[in-house]
């Protein structure tokens, strides 16, 4: 589970990151930023339950 969160938070990232570097992609940014944000959170409070 750990490792697919991973990978996830990686190409929410690379992605940000081509959107931002790209203008006319900064919608690829923004919908990337957002994924990646939520994306943490969930595994934040998934590895929180689990070490209860």
């Amino acid at each position: 589970m750990v490792q697919i969160i991973s990978v996830l938070l990686i190409i929410w990232l690379v992605l940000a990151i081509l959107g931002f570097v790209v203008k006319g992609l900064l919608w690829l940014a923004v919908i990337a930023a957002v994924l990646f944000v939520g994306t943490a959170a969930i595994g934040w409070v998934r590895r929180n339950a689990l070490n209860k």
